[in-house]
């Protein structure tokens, strides 16, 4: 009785992490390219209650006496599939169709990952560069800022499908910037590290990042400018699966009370 109320512990622990992600799914149901995150888990050891042979001559059992420990989380996934365009009024909003990811520069210098392409123009050291909303700047495919002539309107600045950049001069020209907006994929996205900010740093895990534009045989993503990438988060199937996490954890907490109830009773055998 002892170990059903470690095993029912270990089930409620799991059942409160399983919440904790619905509730951050539920929160950033409006946040700019998020992905839906998934709880899974794996049993805990086994413990023999039995020896392999109940007989004399010591013949095998067909069928093992093992008895389950719990659970507990085995990882927080990531879905990365896309998510729904949405119409900007922002010329330097910008949505991705494919697998590919925007890059920006840190405060620390360390290049991140993001699918929320809601940037704005800012005024910065080297002119008027494209950032995101905390500041960092986009960068090129040659890791560098995207920067504007000093001379010119950021509302004539065109981006196309593969993130080329141009602008309208004074006589209605398009004029060629020599800039294209970097895209990278990964093999293994979601072992990428999740930031705050809806950033993703490089691990181990996900691979190094891969150019679309220098790496041969990767599906190229597509630029959409003046749209938003919404998050991929399924309100309806949270809620069912907020009522399952519920539930999960209400029978956890039932067979506590089950094994407390039978130790009690355990306590008060008399001779």
């Amino acid at each position: 009785m002892m170990r059903a109320l470690w095993t029912a512990a270990s089930g409620m622990r799991a059942q409160q992490t399983n919440v904790d992600t619905i509730s951050n799914n539920l929160a950033n149901v409006n946040t700019v390219g998020y992905k839906t995150e998934r709880t899974e888990f794996k049993s805990l050891l086994y413990q023999t209650l039995q020896t392999k042979t109940t007989t004399a001559n010591g013949e095998a059992k067909p069928i093992s006496a093992q008895v389950g420990l719990g659970t507990r989380v085995a990882s927080i996934t990531s879905s990365f599939t896309n998510g729904e365009l949405l119409a900007s009024e922002s010329d330097s909003a910008f949505a991705i169709e494919g697998d590919g990811f925007f890059a920006v520069r840190g405060d620390d210098g360390n290049t991140y990952y993001t699918r929320n392409g809601d940037f704005n123009w800012s005024i910065g050291v080297n002119g008027v560069t494209l950032c995101n909303n905390s500041g960092y700047p986009v960068l090129d495919t040659n890791g560098n800022e995207i920067v504007i002539p000093n001379d010119v309107s950021v509302n004539t600045v065109m981006v196309t499908n593969d993130g080329q950049f141009s602008y309208l001069d004074d006589n209605g020209n398009s004029v060629d910037m020599q800039s294209q907006m970097a895209i990278y994929q990964f093999d293994n996205p979601e072992g990428l590290e999740k930031m705050s900010g809806s950033l993703y740093g490089v691990t181990d895990a996900s691979g190094q990042p891969m150019s679309e534009v220098t790496t041969a045989g990767l599906r190229k993503s597509r630029i959409c400018q003046n749209y938003l990438e919404s998050s991929n988060v399924q309100v309806a199937d949270e809620m069912v699966n907020l009522i399952i996490a519920q539930r999960a954890y209400e029978l956890n907490s039932k067979a506590i009370q089950a094994a407390d109830d039978m130790l009690s009773q355990a306590n008060q055998l008399r001779r």
